[in-house]
């Protein structure tokens, strides 16, 4: 069947020929990828062929479950090809330097996916390859994930502008991701972390420098308890993400009093939903009865990764649709 895409699914393109930041993405990017995203969910067999002759190369430092699968799956059930290449050991560059590993892809794909722990890596791919490098995670950002959030709380809430999200935990890469678009989404979001454990400041600023044109405000707790009052969604992550296993017994007792557990639910709105990027380590940031809970919709975000990134793939690889 041939692939039913309208007019503007075939002449718009993203400002962007990478996806590495969110900072980088307009409102009008962010937008174009939600309808996207939307069509392909409600019609998927519509683009079964939409990216016939298409590689994609995935490069990945850290393990995956949804990343992995749903670019993978996104690829091939659009007609297209995903490589995966294995970069636990050795990290990427190491064994070969970034640039030379760029310009060798740039020959043989269509695009790159990179998912590692430094965000110069990525930054450093897309310097030297003339296709398309999308960021499937690094130490800073998790710009993919956050993109599925927000287009999974416009789905429950018909809207985005207004919304109150409560990011509860570590100031982490997801955090960091959350603010950026939020602030430039018009979301409010209520940030609670430990002392010591915010967001980075530079990260900080960028987010709060966008919100101003937007009515979105960003706010730093110590009380988790407040930072949910009145907010449509709670979100959290792990307390110890990847390459920081060493610390997990200290960060447990400091993150203690940030669990999301359902009296800390009950203090958020009563439409409020619970959200986490997943995997989750149950019975820590999260308990149980939360996450199993009709309030979560943990799994919704994890589908639309899927939906999400088929449109990023379709828009950032289009060019050569025939």
């Amino acid at each position: 069947m041939t692939p039913v895409l309208t007019q503007i699914e075939v002449q718009e393109k993203l400002s962007v020929q990478d996806l590495i930041a969110e900072r980088d993405l307009t409102r009008g990017d962010i937008e174009l990828i939600f309808s996207l995203a939307e069509r392909v969910k409600r019609s998927p067999g519509a683009y079964a062929r939409a990216l016939q002759g298409k590689q994609l190369a995935m490069i990945f430092e850290k393990p995956s479950l949804r990343t992995r699968v749903t670019f993978e799956v996104g690829m091939t059930s659009m007609g297209g090809y995903a490589v995966y290449l294995d970069h636990a050991k050795p990290r990427l560059g190491e064994r070969e330097c970034i640039k030379d590993i760029a310009r060798n892809l740039d020959r043989w794909v269509h695009g790159i996916v990179a998912r590692t722990f430094s965000h110069e890596s990525v930054l450093e791919l897309a310097e030297n390859a003339s296709i398309p490098v999308i960021n499937g995670l690094t130490d800073l950002l998790h710009p993919c994930q956050a993109l599925a959030d927000f287009f999974t709380l416009e789905e429950k809430f018909g809207r985005l502008k207004g919304l109150r999200v409560a990011f509860v935990g570590d100031g982490n890469n997801v955090c960091n991701s959350l603010m950026m678009l939020a602030a430039k989404l018009g979301v409010s979001l209520r940030v609670a972390t430990p002392a010591g454990f915010e967001p980075k400041p530079e990260m900080v600023e960028d987010a709060q420098a966008c919100a101003t044109g937007t009515g979105a405000l960003i706010q730093f707790f110590r009380d988790p308890v407040e930072a949910v009052e009145g907010a449509q969604a709670v979100y959290t992550d792990v307390w110890a993400s990847m390459g920081q296993e060493y610390a997990a017994h200290l960060r447990a007792q400091v993150f203690a009093p940030f669990q999301v557990t359902e009296n800390l639910m009950k203090a958020a709105g009563r439409e409020a939903v619970f959200m986490h990027c997943l995997p989750a380590h149950r019975g820590q940031e999260v308990t149980d009865a939360v996450i199993d809970s009709p309030r979560s919709i943990v799994y919704d975000q994890a589908e639309n990764r899927l939906h999400v990134q088929k449109a990023i793939l379709l828009l950032l690889l289009q060019d050569n649709h025939s």
